[in-house]
């Protein structure tokens, strides 16, 4: 065989370069995707909610008895001690009387002065009735010992004292009634200007600071109305509404993290207690959602220049469930497949569809139980035309 002259061997050069040129060109480029890392740390799943802040202990204080209530000077924020008067009551005016109304208050004083009259000669008469049976009882008695009386006629003889004694005991109490009843219809036909109206005072049930005034004017109230709202704010709770399927994981001594309140600081807290009974409330989005108060103690303190109250609102989160070195990958590498979920994983350049077994998972990030190895990179966000095999590279 004759060997290649240069001439022919630089023409197949050319032609493999120009084949070579022709390739480069016609092969698709690597898909620019973003990566991530799997690597071990700790990790948090946590049900995040708004809430509020409360009083641990409130106390609303109440009218104890009807009457008028005296202008109050008490202001919400006001500092205030255990016994501290709020309020006072002063008992109510009696009514002015008419031309008609003092004609029958004079007409029921009449009755009530000669009730006492006539109860009085009752009891008179009833006192002797009395004196008369006593005498006879101690007659019979005698007579009895003697033998010149039966046991009947003793047992009468004292049967009848007795009896004679509760009715002149009645006629006593009479007395005291009519007199009674004299009391008050002269108190009436004087319009109780005779006597001194009697005031009563509320005091404070507890140390603290007045949270509200819900009356402030004076006038009359009436028992049981609200007058004003007691409470240490400083040491405070915090009430969430959470989503039932989310209240199943929170239990008393969970952890929460307040956030988002006003201050710079994370505050601390723990459960003490979930509601057994749920609610029914709307979203923002007009859907029907089903509800859980949880109740948690306020374990940091805010700096008290900062003021925080009853009734501001927090960002709750409740820490369900904290791992250490626990190996993870972003939530948004997975995807669902029709065994599980799965992620793309970039060896050499080309993407590799890969099964995996996940634990627990938070907002951002999940736990990977099989299928990865600490160090592999996958695809973050893959897109659903990514297939096993494509060139990829990483994005700036």
């Amino acid at each position: 065989m004759r060997p290649l002259s240069p001439k022919t061997i630089g023409l197949v050069v050319a032609a493999l370069v120009v084949l070579a040129l022709l390739v480069y060109g016609f092969w698709p480029d690597p898909v620019a995707v973003q990566t991530a890392e799997v690597s071990r740390g700790d990790l948090q799943v946590t049900v995040e909610e708004e809430g509020t802040t409360a009083v641990q202990d409130r106390y609303v204080v109440t009218a104890p008895v009807a009457g008028t209530l005296q202008r109050l000077s008490l202001q919400a924020g006001d500092a205030v001690a255990a016994g501290d008067t709020l309020a006072v009551l002063r008992a109510p005016a009696a009514p002015v009387l008419d031309g008609r109304g003092r004609a029958e208050a004079e007409a029921r004083l009449t009755g009530a002065e000669a009730g006492v009259a006539s109860a009085e000669r009752q009891a008179d008469a009833a006192d002797a009735v009395a004196n008369r049976a006593r005498a006879e009882r101690r007659r019979v008695e005698r007579l009895h010992e003697q033998g010149s009386a039966t046991q009947r006629q003793r047992q009468q003889a004292v049967a009848e004292a007795l009896q004679a004694e509760a009715q002149a005991a009645a006629a006593q109490a009479g007395i005291a009634t009519a007199r009674a009843d004299v009391r008050a219809a002269r108190a009436t036909l004087a319009g109780g200007m005779d006597e001194e109206p009697v005031a009563s005072v509320v005091r404070a049930p507890a140390a603290g600071q007045v949270l509200a005034v819900h009356r402030e004017s004076e006038g009359p109230v009436q028992p049981g109305e609200p007058l004003v709202e007691v409470g240490n704010t400083a040491a405070l709770k915090v009430q969430v509404d959470v989503l039932s399927q989310d209240a199943l994981r929170i239990r008393p001594g969970t952890p929460v993290l307040l956030e988002q309140w006003g201050g710079p600081d994370t505050l601390r807290a723990t459960v003490e207690r979930v509601d057994p009974d749920g609610h029914t409330d709307i979203s923002a989005l007009g859907v029907e959602e089903q509800r859980v108060t949880v109740h948690a103690r306020l374990d940091t303190r805010p700096r008290d220049d900062l003021r925080l109250g009853s009734g501001f609102r927090v960002l709750a989160r409740f820490i369900v469930w904290e791992g250490r070195d626990v190996l993870q990958v972003p939530t948004s590498a997975l995807f669902r497949t029709s065994d599980g979920w799965a992620v793309f994983v970039v060896a050499g350049g080309r993407t590799e569809r890969r099964p995996v077994e996940l634990g627990e998972r938070s907002g951002l990030r999940a736990e990977v139980r099989a299928g990865l190895e600490e160090g592999e990179t996958v695809i973050a966000h893959p897109s659903n035309e990514m297939e096993d095999g494509v060139r990829v590279r990483a994005r700036d």
